[in-house]
């Protein structure tokens, strides 16, 4: 398993480091095959109080599946890290309980993997503290992300969109050989994006 930490707005010291490979390198024995682990450690000023100190966790299995979990206080990085590993345990309980019909195995765990992996360990309770994030210019782009793309279909999108717990997935359709955004319509189901340039 391959991990990388990087950090935005702040240099993360050896202690920091030390304590977030400790607390990261147990995920492998609860979902065996990661490939590769990263942790973003950032830092957000706010105009109203203390500074956020953010933990976001990716996780890329060897079959494509990806799953993320992040934390936001205005704590210390430790506090923001065990909240995203807290996270974490529960996406992985999520991806090692989704089962699939045959022929789509790709983002759920197999029999193997979960005879190999240990009991998720009992996450910790932790109080959340109600954090007042202000408004931004909302005509400012505050941040751009590079995006890995890999070829699926629209029911393996659906499938990483739902282990991610997000609204929306941008993914390469395997099928009509273009970029697609799939996301979750208010009125129930789901709907696809299909970019035309005009």
């Amino acid at each position: 398993m391959e991990l990388t930490i990087q950090s935005h707005n702040f240099k993360v010291n050896n202690t920091l480091e030390t304590y977030a490979r400790k607390k990261l390198d147990k995920l492998d024995r609860y979902l065996p095959n990661i490939a590769e682990l990263r942790v973003d450690l950032s830092r957000q000023n706010t105009r109203r109080g203390d500074d956020l100190a953010i933990a976001q966790i990716t996780v890329r299995h060897e079959r494509g599946a990806i799953l993320r979990a992040e934390e936001r206080t205005t704590g210390e990085f430790e506090e923001a890290i065990n909240g995203a590993v807290d996270k974490m345990y529960r996406q992985i309980q999520r991806f090692k309980g989704k089962r699939s019909r045959k022929g789509r195995e790709r983002f759920s765990a197999t029999i193997e993997e979960l005879n190999l992996a240990e009991a998720i360990p009992d996450v910790e309770v932790f109080t959340e503290e109600t954090v007042t994030i202000p408004e931004e210019n909302l005509e400012e782009v505050v941040r751009r992300k590079a995006v890995a793309l890999s070829a699926m279909n629209e029911i393996e999108a659906i499938e990483q969109m739902e282990l991610l717990g997000h609204t929306f997935f941008v993914f390469y359709n395997a099928e009509t050989g273009g970029i697609n955004v799939i996301y979750k319509r208010s009125e129930g189901g789901y709907g696809v994006l299909i970019p035309e340039v005009q």
